[in-house]
């Protein structure tokens, strides 16, 4: 009897490892097209480069039970929204505010929107309708990017102040992604019980 929830537990920490892993190497390969800058600096293009480097190498951790191309253009059409209706680009920008209660109230604004977004678009758009709980996977982006972006954003501030280096907010971002890429890990493996 106490295989299932070890043979569960191995799932659930096999898959997110592959999921930060491809989530992170997204990230880190976008570095390389995106400047991470603030908010007013950044515009659509960018957003579509930044959400194609994450949702490809997710995709491939995704593709056995949910269509590739379903999850890039879910992915890619909510950061290019976000953009374009002056958010910023989600996860690659930095808030321009050095006061941490102004950046911790506009991280759990700019998270919602967005994981409110991003949620929906990947549960209409790619998610099949034959998992039950599909519909949760909207909840928990927004609660993810709520929580992450508010800390990333923190660890972002600090390090900066303390080096006087913008690098600090590229480490905050990373963070941030970190976070994202395990609490979303997490709860695919438990809404998409086929992962």
């Amino acid at each position: 009897m106490q295989l299932l929830p070890v043979k569960t537990k191995y799932r659930i920490l096999n898959f997110t490892i592959k999921w930060v892993f491809a989530t992170l190497v997204g990230f880190l390969s976008s570095l390389l097209m995106i400047e991470i800058s603030e908010k007013p600096d950044m515009d659509v293009l960018e957003a579509a480069m930044g959400s194609l480097a994450i949702a490809i190498p997710q995709s491939y951790i995704l593709r056995k039970t949910i269509s590739p191309v379903k999850w890039v253009l879910s992915t890619l059409f909510p950061w290019v929204i976000i953009a374009g209706i002056g958010i910023g680009v989600l996860g690659w920008t930095v808030t321009i505010s050095t006061f941490l209660p102004t950046r911790l109230f506009t991280g759990i604004i700019v998270g919602a929107v967005g994981g409110l977004l991003i949620g929906m678009s990947q549960w209409w758009l790619a998610i099949p309708p034959s998992f039950s709980s599909a519909w949760k996977w909207i909840f928990v982006n927004i609660a993810i990017w709520m929580i992450a972006i508010p800390i990333g954003s923190t660890v972002g501030l600090f390090l900066h102040r303390n080096t006087n280096l913008f690098l600090g907010e590229v480490v905050g971002l990373a963070f941030t992604w970190l976070l994202v890429a395990i609490l979303t890990g997490i709860s695919a493996v438990k809404i998409i019980k086929d992962l």
